[in-house]
């Protein structure tokens, strides 16, 4: 079968889009792989089938570069509106889509510039480990306050973290590595699925910002953050019992669309 495929990238984290609303494509996992693999397939972060919802806009569907089935994926939701909008399944600079998490709201603050709206994260969901602090922020992420996140052999540690019994009781988790500065803090992200650092993790950025907040005890927002690939920023409101109201925004990028036989 000849398929049609779109790449794209949000802050270096990049994916692969397919338009499945007939549901012609058969997400096998070998494919899939296959597809994401940097040196035999496209390449990419991870997989996105766009499909048809009755009650939304859209219903996205993402899978990990290893062919399984993902949780949340933050970049990758901002790429798909972006791809939805180009291809004139949304219209105006809002849009309501469905995800494995939920629904979602997203709107354009610029032809590059989209915010994706988040899940509450209640308070008390939110774990001191002695790994780091762990939460849930649409996928399971731990979050490593560092002095120096330049110096950290991010494969090395964020494999050995993604596979300690700790984050097994939990499913296995994404490691992100933080550097607090005065003006954004500074993110390394090993992302499972992936098994490999990734340029920026949108979840990610979610958590490190969430995880910021509760170390510190502040409430002000947005909170920037610097990842390898690109700059990202998270608003939230925070009362006693929850973080609300969550946005990640940042920039997303159209690279090219293909033809391959599978």
């Amino acid at each position: 079968m000849l398929l049609k495929i779109y790449k794209y990238h949000g802050a270096g984290n990049d994916f692969i889009i397919i338009v499945n609303r007939n549901q012609v494509f058969t997400t096998s996992q070998e494919t899939i792989r296959w597809l994401c693999e940097r040196h035999f397939g496209i390449g990419a972060d991870g997989l996105m089938t766009l499909e048809s919802d009755k009650e939304n806009d859209f219903k996205m569907h993402y899978f990990n570069a290893d062919g399984n089935e993902g949780t949340m994926c933050g970049n990758g939701g901002r790429c798909i509106v972006h791809f939805a909008k180009k291809e004139g399944i949304i219209q105006g600079d809002s849009t309501v889509f469905s995800a494995i998490d939920g629904i979602h709201e997203a709107k354009f603050i610029s032809n590059n510039i989209i915010k994706l709206k988040m899940n509450d994260v209640p308070i008390e969901s939110i774990k001191n480990m002695p790994e780091g602090l762990f939460l849930d922020t649409g996928s399971p992420h731990l979050v490593r306050f560092e002095k120096e996140i330049g110096s950290i052999d991010v494969y090395s540690t964020g494999k050995k973290l993604r596979y300690s019994p700790a984050l097994a009781k939990q499913g296995g988790a994404n490691i992100n590595f933080v550097e607090i500065n005065k003006e954004n803090l500074k993110m390394r992200t090993y992302e499972r699925g992936v098994e490999a650092e990734t340029l920026a993790c949108g979840t990610g950025a979610v958590a490190s910002a969430i995880a910021f907040s509760v170390k510190n005890n502040i409430s002000q927002s947005p909170i920037k953050i610097k990842a390898l690939g690109g700059d990202l920023k998270v608003h939230f409101q925070r009362t006693e019992k929850s973080f609300n109201n969550i946005w990640l925004e940042g920039p997303v990028q159209f690279v090219f669309s293909t033809k391959t036989n599978i």
